[in-house]
């Protein structure tokens, strides 16, 4: 179980300020991130570490992460919010 503590911090770093990636990053940490395993948890750091202009693109789809990790991360948000 994910400790609360993360969970603050975690919420937090997803308030990117940019409201196309808060709609999507902040409801993905508060109902997803506590089901992923440790490896997609780090994951999901590692892309909050990511330049919001970067992550605009790439969850616009108007772009890629040349990291397939990333990626792989991007389209486990999106298809969270669009699923197919």
């Amino acid at each position: 179980m994910v400790e609360q503590i993360e969970l603050n911090k975690l919420f937090w770093h997803s308030r990117r300020g940019m409201l196309e990636l808060d709609v999507l990053l902040v409801p993905f940490s508060q109902d997803v991130f506590p089901t992923l395993s440790p490896e997609d948890r780090e994951l999901y750091w590692r892309l909050l570490g990511c330049e919001d202009q970067d992550m605009f693109g790439w969850f616009m789809e108007r772009s890629e992460s040349e990291d397939p990790e990333l990626q792989r991360m991007v389209r486990i948000i999106l298809d969270r919010v669009q699923p197919k």
